[in-house]
């Protein structure tokens, strides 16, 4: 069965002023906020609001996708979806399973681990190489964020010649929470991966320990080896293979395809979900500095929302939406041209931030009918939305 969302004609054009210049309207969030901290920069939370003036339309495509995690579109259009259970699927763009992917390593299965993003090589029409991140058993009993690569087979039914290339450190409890994670490839073919903090308080703290990788962003190539010129690989202690530290769980992750410049989303605790842009080196505060406080209600550390040498969220949100996952816009709906979209999994829908100068300047909700929680996203080859629910659906976002 399909469902559809329209927007007429007639609703379109009593909708305010375009939304690539200009607010609209007043703030999208309209409850209050956890704390009274202050942002540092006017336009840092709560921005005015944009409308889509262009009509389009959802429609669920599939409702057998497997708890999924990570979305990527195949060059042949098809797209390839991570399963946390730990397997792929490959569904075609009417929302057809067109096949099942085993061979992949034993995962941690529970919680908020499983077989998480995935990711193809720049080169896959030639090498046909698969990468992805899990949450791996590891020999004490314990678990850690891995990631892994392979070769998908002539049938596309599995994956060959398995290795795994990183895993952070420390290991935490095979339990633990908030493994991040997210692959994206930069121009040169190497891989950028999200590594959350493990969540608890007697691990979170190494976001800002150079010796661990977790609460990091990581900068590696394709046989798992740090990046020559990576910023700390002359910092005594520090692991070669870290780009940028002090993150809580990085799940949403992409680069500016007008830019080049690498984007990261995470959740804050109570209050705090962040937007951030990357630079090499940069200390992006957690746990030390946050504009989120504990579930408790107490304050994060001393409560600090900036600090001198740390970099400041390019937008943050309180209450939380949960950053799921995040996509700049590549489609041919031309106001939503490389708008950041982010799928919020508390907040039930999907965020559209109008960026420009690298600054939020308008905000949307979009599907919070749906009631959703939206964990992967991707513009298809026909520029298409494609967005995977927690509830197992897969969503087609398109102009009418």
């Amino acid at each position: 069965m399909k469902f559809y969302k329209s927007l007429t004609l007639a609703a379109t054009l009593a909708l305010a002023t375009t939304a690539c210049t200009a607010q609209t309207g007043e703030p999208v969030e309209k409850n209050k906020a956890n704390s009274d901290y202050k942002p540092a920069f006017a336009g840092q939370t709560r921005i005015g609001s944009v409308k889509t003036q262009t009509p389009y339309k959802d429609e669920v495509i599939a409702t057998d996708l497997m708890l999924p995690w990570g979305l990527h579109v195949l060059p042949d259009g098809r797209l390839l979806v991570s399963g946390k259970s730990g397997t792929m699927q490959i569904f075609t763009t009417a929302g057809k399973l067109d096949k099942t992917i085993t061979g992949f390593p034993a995962v941690v299965f529970q919680g908020q681990g499983g077989l998480l993003d995935v990711n193809i090589d720049p080169d896959f029409v030639k090498n046909r190489m698969v990468y992805w991140t899990f949450s791996e058993p590891t020999e004490e009993g314990t678990s850690t964020l891995a990631v892994a690569k392979g070769k998908l087979s002539a049938d596309d039914t599995k994956l060959e010649d398995v290795k795994v290339i990183w895993e952070a450190t420390p290991h935490y409890k095979k339990s633990g929470g908030q493994f991040g994670s997210r692959i994206v490839f930069d121009k040169q073919g190497n891989l950028f991966i999200s590594s959350g903090d493990r969540q608890a308080g007697d691990i979170r703290v190494k976001a800002q320990d150079l010796g661990a990788t977790t609460g990091k962003i990581i900068h590696i190539t394709k046989e798992g080896k740090p990046v020559a010129g990576n910023p700390f690989m002359s910092t005594a202690g520090a692991k070669p293979e870290i780009y940028a530290l002090g993150f809580r769980n990085p799940d949403g992750f992409a680069i500016n395809p007008a830019t080049g410049d690498l984007w990261e989303a995470e959740f804050g605790p109570r209050g705090g979900d962040e937007i951030n842009l990357i630079k090499p080196g940069g200390n992006y505060g957690w746990p030390v500095v946050t504009y989120g406080i504990e579930y408790s209600g107490q304050k994060v550390g001393d409560g600090i929302q900036q600090k001198e040498g740390t970099v400041q969220p390019v937008y943050y949100w309180d209450p939380v939406t949960s950053p799921g996952c995040m996509m700049f816009y590549t489609g041919n709906i031309a106001e939503w041209k490389n708008n950041l979209f982010v799928g919020a999994l508390s907040g039930s829908h999907i965020i559209r931030l109008v960026i420009q100068n690298n600054k939020v300047v308008g905000e949307e909700r979009l599907l919070e009918n749906r009631h959703e929680r939206w964990r992967c996203i991707a513009t298809g080859k026909d520029g298409a939305i494609y967005a995977g629910t927690d509830s197992g659906k897969l969503y087609k976002i398109a102009k009418q």
